[in-house]
């Protein structure tokens, strides 16, 4: 009688490090047994966690499946808390001191310590939804990157899309005036005066993160991308209502050699709906039993084994 096959082994789990400007940057590295190309997973809006939550809802844990898709392709990821939030909390003294460019500072770090600890010749940047912007900016500073895949990335400068999404939100329809007004006054430069804004708009606004979105408006991703050399997949959701397949295309003008995949029944955090109830999209967000829509794991996946062939 044959001998049966013998079982897979299971990727190893551990939790790694990189410097930070005054304490340790962490994270999570899932590799598979057999070790393969490596890609740092940056996260998206907000404080958002090395899995893909936060507490304004998300709990769909995105990034922990995308890791574990990923690791059973062939594909040891790395998934990482921002700077001055959960186990990265010693990285800064303030966590809303920050910028775009701070960030895109920590991937290198990331990167270099990856390299480091794997032996890897280059890092995969995978940006979801802002993590995207982050990953164009690293890029475009020069590092020892393989390529980019940009996930849910806005393709128009950001203050573009706000509007788009605080236009269509119903919920904020007794708001969308002062919040576009306080769009234009942050894309020139200047700080909002919120003593007079209505509460609902202070998660956007407050002088705290001010700072913050001064930067971020201040980008255009489509530039950015343009002239880029490396090899790029351009990943968007037909069903995410925050960024629109527009920008994904906007992105593929940029880069005309990047490969474009707009995947139906998909979401902003790559989850599965199937209808343009907006309840349903967002419920979505919270779900960490839902996996991620077909083919997300699959796309990235062969995208990178197929770039990351000697030639």
């Amino acid at each position: 009688m044959a001998a049966a096959p013998a079982a897979a082994a299971s990727p190893v789990e551990s939790f790694i490090e990189a410097p930070g400007p005054v304490g340790t940057l962490k994270g999570t590295m899932l590799a598979p047994a057999a070790g393969g190309p490596v890609v740092l997973i940056i996260p998206g809006t907000g404080p958002t966690d090395r899995d893909g939550n936060n507490a304004r809802g998300v709990k769909g844990a995105t990034y922990q499946h995308l890791a574990e898709g990923l690791a059973a392709s062939g594909i040891t990821s790395v998934r990482i808390d921002k700077r001055g939030m959960f186990a990265s909390g010693g990285a800064v003294v303030d966590a809303n001191a920050v910028t775009i460019a701070d960030y895109a500072t920590d991937v290198r770090s990331w990167t270099a310590s990856i390299r480091h600890l794997t032996g890897a010749p280059c890092v995969w940047l995978l940006g979801h939804s802002e993590g995207g912007l982050v990953a164009l900016v690293a890029a475009k500073q020069g590092g020892d990157y393989c390529g980019l895949i940009l996930t849910a990335t806005a393709g128009r400068p950001i203050g573009q899309a706000l509007r788009e999404q605080l236009k269509s939100n119903p919920a904020m329809k007794p708001f969308v005036d002062q919040a576009l007004a306080a769009i234009v006054t942050l894309e020139a430069g200047k700080h909002v005066d919120t003593t007079k804004m209505d509460p609902a708009l202070l998660p956007l606004f407050h002088r705290e993160v001010q700072d913050f979105a001064i930067s971020e408006l201040s980008y255009d991703p489509a530039a950015l991308l343009t002239g880029y050399a490396k090899p790029v997949l351009i990943l968007q959701g037909a069903r995410d209502i925050q960024i629109s397949e527009q920008d994904a295309r906007r992105l593929k003008q940029a880069d005309p050699k990047a490969k474009l995949v707009v995947l139906p029944d998909t979401n902003h955090v790559l989850k599965p709906v199937n209808s343009n109830d907006r309840a349903a999209n967002v419920a979505a967000y919270a779900d960490p039993t839902l996996p991620l829509a077909p083919k997300v794991v699959e796309t990235i996946a062969g995208f990178i084994t197929a770039n990351s062939k000697a030639p």
